[in-house]
Order: structure tokens, then sequence, then C-alpha cells
């Protein structure tokens, strides 16, 4: 579970084609120190696992296989090397909830509207799939790129986010532009509200993660 709160904003080193896979290497040195074969972490909102770490004692790379619906579902097909990335950790038990809950399971991807500047933020429009529409609510969450984002202006095929200072210059948002394609994980707590109220009319959200299910 992670919490939308990019530690760093990392960049893709290597991809190694294998097929219906592809193995990612990214840089970073924040959300590798500690981390292990098997751990999870987040790469533009899209939970991967860890394969390997690499680089010197420390580590300052690590290593993460990707599958082929995963690259096709998410964002993440359109990285490549050089490509900046934002990167977080799994909230630990005890943490501060900083952002709001986040699977690192994408629903969906947006594409990059338009973007609007003003004195000290930037207004960001966003395209909406129009199945997950129904979750996008005025002042809810929503995780763009593993960012939880607040929405300030929901449409039928778009909302709107305020970024300020700090998020242009520490995430992926800041560079991106009109065109660029984004990742979006709707809040959860709407999924689960519809589900109890039996409302989804047996509909079945498509995500993509790599995380390994025991």
């Amino acid at each position: 579970m992670f919490t939308g709160i990019v530690e760093e904003l990392g960049e893709i080193v290597a991809i190694e084609h294998l097929g219906d896979a592809s193995r990612f290497q990214v840089r970073g040195p924040v959300v590798t120190e500690g981390a292990k074969h098997g751990d999870s972490i987040a790469v533009n909102g899209v939970c991967l696992t860890v394969v390997d770490i690499i680089g010197d004692a420390e580590g300052d790379r690590f290593s993460a296989d990707v599958m082929a619906e995963t690259l096709e579902r998410s964002s993440l097909g359109a990285l490549g090397v050089g490509s900046r990335v934002n990167l977080e950790r799994p909230m630990a038990l005890g943490g501060r909830l900083g952002g709001h809950l986040v699977q690192g399971h994408v629903d969906g991807t947006g594409t990059i509207v338009e973007r609007k500047l003003s004195e000290h933020w930037e207004i960001v429009k966003i395209s909406l799939p129009a199945e997950l529409s129904r979750y996008v609510v005025e002042k809810g969450s929503i995780t763009v790129d593993g960012i939880s984002l607040t929405v300030v202006d929901a449409g039928p095929d778009y909302f709107t986010v305020s970024l300020i200072p700090t998020t242009l210059a520490l995430t992926t948002l800041g560079v991106k532009q009109a065109g660029d394609p984004v990742n979006l994980e709707v809040d959860v707590l709407a999924k689960y509200v519809e589900r109890l109220l039996g409302r989804d009319g047996g509909a079945q959200n498509d995500e993509a993660t790599d995380e390994a299910t025991p």
C-alpha cells in the first residue's frame, strides 16, 4: 500500500526486452536504500517487484520485470532510457498517511490536455476514460503517475488538478506536456462503495500491476 507522496524522481537507465515482458533498470538511490529482492516500489504509480539491487555496496539502482499486459495498459510502455519516473516505497505500518490510500493498481491511462499557468500554481487538465468518470468527484482524491492529487473540477471525460511549485519541481508532472500519457488510479474506497451498493452492473475494472500475489 502506498500514499501517493513521491519520494524521489528517478530515471530509467536500461530496458531489456524479453519477448512477452521487459526488464526495467531504474536509478533511485533513495528508494533502493535498504531494499532487497521481492520488495515493492511504485514506478509512476505502478507497483513493481524488485528483482535485483544494482550498483555499489549500497546500490543506487534496481531492476523490475514488467509484463506485456502492464506495458499495454499503463504508460510504462511509452518510457525509454532517460525517462524520468516517480518513485515511492510502500508505507510502513504506523507511518504517516500523507496522501491517500494508493494500491499501485492502475485503473487506466489519461492524457494531459492542457496546462494553465497561474502566479503560484499551475492548473492541469487531464482526459479521463469514460468508465472511470463515476469514481472521480470534485475535491476527491486521484492518483496521477503515482502522485496523490485533489480533483479541482470533474467532467464527464476529464478532470483538473492544481499543482503547487513543490509538485512541479519534484515529480514528472513538472515536465510533462499536452499529449503525454499518465497513469490513473481512482480512489479504491469509491469502488468498494459501488460494489457494496450493487451498482457495478457486474463490470470488472482492469488493473495494471506487476505486484506478486502470494
